[in-house]
Formats: structure tokens, sequence, C-alpha cells
């Protein structure tokens, strides 16, 4: 392993100011991270150790009804908080379907936002990746490409966002709080991640040195509590990155829904929020041709970027199940398979 420095500041900003200088990373849990710097695919100069920084590991309820997560909150903690898994049901689902019970003990909010794609072209330091190494080429455009991108790709890079939780963050307007060297900034988590287009390299918005200190999630994403689920296919029900995956959440009022949030995961180097399906949702009856429209309103830029058209409909399909499970309510328990579509809903109690 390459030999590198270590530096475990004292404040967030000289975490900042560490991490500011060239061929630096920050380093939380490592659950991501390490994996990489032991394969040879991460090789940074500096580990800045924000592990011990005041003031990031708590879950606060703010006066405007909204709720603050410090990015050093553990995913197990989030969500196994009674009162955040009420108010937001499908974040907490998206939670523990995502990697093993182990993993989610060590991982923090912030690492989940910024772990890197799974891509085994990305992993490989024998392949070409263009992530990995600007210019070297894409290897996973003519290799085992069936898991890659239908939306948002390019020629350059055909890579998925591997995170269940920013998934129905993404579609409840969660916003980032951000500390950098011009002091502390707001960003919406849909502005966060970036479609590869010709800088695949280049994974978020994130300046050198900036740190992520907190997720937002405003307080009209309470208002779908009721009615709000994640459902995510993947190849091992166990633990498995998703092939694809969908949040949708819904207000119903008389009957009908007055408004609905939408997004997937596993089709894009970044959560996709379907904002023109969820324009057709408003005010439509909550039924199996409404979901089958917002369904194909959702995919509708999709293409194939290899042996992998199947995902398109898979997509679609989630989809209206996705919608078609938050209609008929929120359990009152999170399943014993959370996300699962093969789940029943004896398993955890939410409150």
């Amino acid at each position: 392993m390459k030999q590198f420095e270590y530096v475990r500041p004292a404040s967030i900003a000289e975490a900042v100011a560490a991490a500011a200088q060239p061929g630096s990373a920050y380093l939380a849990a490592g659950t991501n991270l390490l994996d990489l710097m032991k394969g040879g695919v991460s090789r940074p100069d500096r580990l800045v150790d924000v592990t011990r920084l005041p003031g990031l590991d708590r879950v606060e309820p703010l006066a405007d009804g909204s709720v603050r997560i410090g990015a050093l909150v553990r995913n197990a903690n989030l969500a196994h908080d009674a009162r955040f898994a009420k108010a937001y049901p499908a974040v907490a689902e998206a939670l523990l379907s995502g990697a093993s019970a182990q993993l989610r003990n060590a991982a923090t909010v912030g690492g989940n936002l910024l772990q890197r794609t799974r891509c085994a072209y990305f992993y490989d330091t024998a392949s070409r990746c263009n992530k990995r190494e600007a210019g070297s080429g894409c290897d996973a455009r003519d290799g085992e490409n069936r898991l890659h991108a239908v939306l948002g790709w390019s020629e350059g890079c055909i890579a998925t966002h591997p995170s269940d939780f920013c998934v129905p963050l993404v579609a409840l307007d969660a916003i980032v709080e951000i500390e950098g060297k011009s002091g502390r900034r707001e960003l919406p988590l849909a502005e966060l991640h970036r479609l590869p287009g010709d800088a695949p390299e280049r994974d978020s918005a994130l300046q050198p040195g900036d740190l992520i200190v907190a997720v937002r999630l405003p307080a009209s994403a309470r208002t779908f509590a009721t009615h709000a689920r994640y459902l995510k296919v993947r190849e091992r029900t166990s633990y498995a990155f998703a092939v694809v995956s969908a949040a949708a959440a819904l207000r119903i009022e008389n009957g009908r829904i007055a408004e609905a949030r939408l997004a997937l995961g596993g089709v894009a180097a970044k959560p996709w929020r379907a904002d023109t399906a969820e324009q057709v949702l408003k005010g439509a009856t909550p039924d199996a041709a409404s979901f089958q429209q917002a369904a194909q309103l959702a995919l509708a830029g999709a293409k194939p970027s290899g042996d992998n058209a199947f995902k398109i409909e898979l997509a679609r399909r989630i989809v209206v199940r996705a919608l078609t499970l938050a209609a008929a309510g929120t359990p009152a328990r999170v399943p014993a398979l959370p996300a699962s579509p093969f789940a029943s809903v004896s398993g955890a109690l939410h409150v």
C-alpha cells in the first residue's frame, strides 16, 4: 500500500484546511475508501480523519419541522431511530436494505452519499476506466455491462451510483450542508452528484476540501409519511446493490393524488428524480393506469448502454410496484426483508 500522511483535525475548519491540499481524502468509517486503497484504486497522499469532529453525530429536529442529520450519524442508528423512521419511512427502509448489518453499523450518512461506483472495471486497475483515470477509455462499454446505466450515461462512462439511501432523499428534496474554504453553503442533494458527460472522473459538485457536515430533510417530507415506500430489486436479497430501485411517496386527499414524489436508483450515475412522472400523477386517481403512465414517463429517455435493455422494462415495473405499495399505505412495521419485492410486512416496528 502506498504510504500516506494521517491527520486528525480537532475542528471542521482544521479539517477543511487539511483536506484542501492536493492528494487529500476524508476518512470516516472507511467502508468504501479503505477497500479502494487496498485495491490501488484510490491512492491518497493524506487521510483527514473526521470521525472525532464534534457535533456531526446527531439527529436534530428543527423548529421549522425539518430534521438535520449529522454526516457522522451511523446508517444503522438512523434507520432504527423510531421518530425518524415514523416520519420518513421510505428513508429508513432504504437504509435497512443497504449492505450488511455489520456495514450499516459502521457506515456514515456522509460517506454513503459519496461512495464510489461499484463498476467492476472501476475496481480493476488493469482495465480502462475514465472515472478512475481520465481519458483512458471505458472497458465497460464492450464488457460485462448488464447492470450498468440506462439513463444519463455517456460514451465515456456507463457506471451507476450505488446508494440506496440517496434515492428517497432525492425524492424528498433533501438538502446537503457543506463546509468549504469559503465557508458553509447548501446544495440540493439532487445537484450533488454529476452525470458523466465529458468529465466522468468528477463524481460530484464538491470542490477540494469541501466537507459534507449534514443532510437536512424539509418539513414537507413528513407529509408523505403515510404513503411512502422504497423498493429494490437485487440479485441477492440478503445484501447486494440494486439492479433497479425506486422510492415512491404520495400525498392522497379525497381519493386523488395531491402530490407525488418519485426517484429511481441503479439506473444512472446519480439518483434519478422522475419530475415529469410526478407532474402527471398530481391530481390523478391512484390506480394502475396512472401508475403505468408515470412509469412510461419516468423511463422515457432510457436507452441501453450494453447488454442491459431488460433494466428499462424492469425499472418501469418497479416504479408501478413502488407506487402501488405507497398508495396502499406505509405499513406499521418495516418489512422483515426491507425494500424487497418478496417481503411480508412482518418485521421491525416503526414506532
